[in-house]
């Protein structure tokens, strides 16, 4: 063995004042560092106060072809890092180290490992190795000191003290790093999963507005279409007395056209109950058909509204409220009728779902137990306001209630995704946030009227093209 350039033996004075610096100096440079740059830094403090040329730190990893291996982290060659490489552990010194064994070959390392093509092309002749050996005992990486030149006794002493320290800072490095992935790749597990859920009630809460009040609609177009068989019915009977009129001896002028009137009567009866049914069906098909389509038309706006609040009108005369618009004049614009009409749809049910304190129903009921004769005129009046004008190349809508309001605190959060003030009552939190991104996919946007009294009232404002 050639002598320590250091001189004096590591168990003197000396040689723990040397350690105690070198460790000291090593810990400082690395304390504030972690990931890559904690062994960036560290291979290269170890070589320095080692005075050794090579210094690897490496992850212990599978191979593709299955076999055990190497994946650098950080390898210092004297006077630079070296790109970070893998490589396989068979035939190596490192193979001892993985197994937990300290490795140690002061010289002719070359010759004890000749299939180690690794030692060959850095001219190594000496190798010291500490296994990284985590919290739970299994080994994660090592930690290599190698040099052109025979290790003495000396150097060995501290280097193994030295390697021996940081070999179990650097496992707790690959642990937390460890943990760091784990808990990403969970959380991009669960984000994944969160937004397929999203999506999914997004869907559904963009349904809601259309399915909401398809029983009320059917409730709705009962009553034409009941009124409508009803008077065909009638029909048929006027049509059989008639039948029998003629084919008797004799038949009054009266009587005749006492039938051609009851005929006449019930022909407009099933007219007119008919086309109201008819103006019912196309206007539901036209929200439910615009609802689904995102492409942009032109269209009379004030119209438009006037026939989505008449598609609307089955839900809100079930909840006893009245829509009243307010759009003077005609104005043509071209924007995606299916994402507006989702817009208006969504305003609508979220104001009957929280706008007012209790179903009316509720009050009616109540007023019936006692006794009192109330007609509609005296019921608490339900009313939306919709205003509508163009200025300044944007459209102004103007969305309010008469309901009870929200408090500061509930209106800083209203547009908030999974915000409800009804938590368990098949609230989903996501109905003013869907309107919240459609005003944002047509370019616009949407805030609260702070001057809205009473009630709610919404401010939306969309890019005009004319």
């Amino acid at each position: 063995m050639s002598a320590d350039p250091r001189g004096a033996a590591f168990d003197s004075d000396e040689g723990r004042r040397l350690a105690e610096a070198a460790l000291r100096t090593i810990s400082l440079s690395t304390a504030k560092s972690s990931g890559e740059a904690f062994f960036r830094q560290l291979v290269k403090e170890l070589a320095q106060a080692l005075d050794l040329k090579y210094v690897i730190a490496g992850r212990l990893l599978t191979l593709d072809d299955g076999q055990e291996g190497i994946q650098t982290l950080a390898v210092w060659a004297g006077v630079d890092w070296m790109d970070n490489i893998q490589y396989a552990l068979t035939g190596t010194p490192c193979a001892n180290v993985t197994h937990q064994d300290m490795c140690f070959h002061p010289c002719g390392v070359q010759q004890d490992y000749p299939q180690d093509h690794l030692l060959t092309e850095m001219g190594a002749q000496s190798y010291i190795g500490m296994p990284m050996v985590g919290s739970q005992g299994k080994t994660l990486g090592i930690l290599v000191a190698l040099d052109t030149q025979e290790i003495s006794e000396n150097k060995r002493l501290l280097a193994l003290s030295l390697l021996s320290i940081f070999a179990a800072r650097s496992a707790m490095e690959l642990q937390h790093q460890d943990h760091v992935a784990e808990l990403q790749a969970y959380g991009q597990a669960r984000t994944k999963e969160l937004g397929i859920a999203t999506q999914r009630l997004v869907e559904q809460e963009k349904l809601a507005a259309l399915g909401g009040f398809v029983a009320g609609f059917a409730h709705e177009i009962n009553t034409p279409i009941g009124i409508a068989v009803t008077a065909a019915s009638g029909m048929e009977e006027f049509a059989r007395s008639l039948k029998r009129k003629l084919s008797g001896e004799k038949v009054s002028r009266v009587e005749l056209l006492a039938l051609a009137d009851n005929l006449e009567s019930g022909a407009s009866l099933v007219n007119s109950n008919l086309e109201r049914a008819a103006g019912l069906i196309s206007s539901f098909k036209m929200l439910a058909v615009d609802q689904g389509n995102e492409e942009e038309s032109r269209l009379d706006l004030r119209d438009y509204l006037r026939q989505l609040i008449v598609a609307h009108q089955p839900v809100l005369r079930g909840a006893h409220t009245e829509v009243q618009l307010d759009a003077p004049k005609p104005l043509r614009v071209t924007l995606a009728a299916g994402l507006f009409s989702q817009i208006i749809s969504n305003l609508i049910v979220n104001t009957l779902t929280h706008a007012f304190d209790e179903p009316l129903e509720r009050s009616l009921e109540e007023i019936q137990d006692l006794k009192e004769e109330v007609d509609s005129a005296a019921l608490p009046q339900r009313r939306i306001d919709i205003a509508l004008h163009a200025e300044g190349g944007q459209l102004h809508l103007h969305f309010g209630d008469n309901g009870r309001g929200v408090s500061p605190e509930v209106a800083k959060r209203l547009f908030e995704p999974y915000f409800t003030t009804r938590r368990g009552q098949g609230g989903s939190g996501l109905g003013l946030h869907i309107v919240n991104t459609l005003c944002q996919r047509l370019g616009g946007s949407i805030s609260i009227d702070p001057h809205h009294q009473p009630g709610l009232g919404f401010l939306i404002e969309l890019p005009l093209r004319p």
